[in-house]
């Protein structure tokens, strides 16, 4: 993709009316605050696929379809992850702030 083609697709973005921006404040806080939270549970699952590749790549015991297996799963993750940030992103911009939200487990 060259320059021309990515401006054009980021002046589309900005351009398009956010499905967000008809909410009221309270609701995209409560929707902002889940996205959140599932972003990071997708950042753990993540680097826990991550973690198991690496190991996976260090034992000579482990076949070749097990270690492109894992690297798929992870490289999939990866794009369910972007996907995700650039929703939550896009929350983010219609509230106009990121809310406070408490680490996993405490609330």
């Amino acid at each position: 993709m060259n320059d021309a083609d990515s401006s054009e697709i980021n002046n589309e973005k900005q351009e398009r009316p956010s499905r967000y921006s008809s909410m009221q404040e309270s609701q995209l806080e409560v929707l902002a605050v889940a996205a959140i939270r599932e972003h990071r549970h997708l950042i753990a699952a993540d680097e826990a696929v991550y973690e198991e590749w690496t190991r996976a790549s260090g034992d000579p015991s482990v076949s070749g379809a097990v270690l492109k297996s894992l690297q798929d799963e992870y490289v999939a993750r990866q794009n369910k992850s972007e996907a995700q940030q650039e929703v939550l992103s896009e929350i983010i911009d219609a509230l106009g702030y990121i809310p406070e939200v408490a680490p996993d487990g405490e609330e």
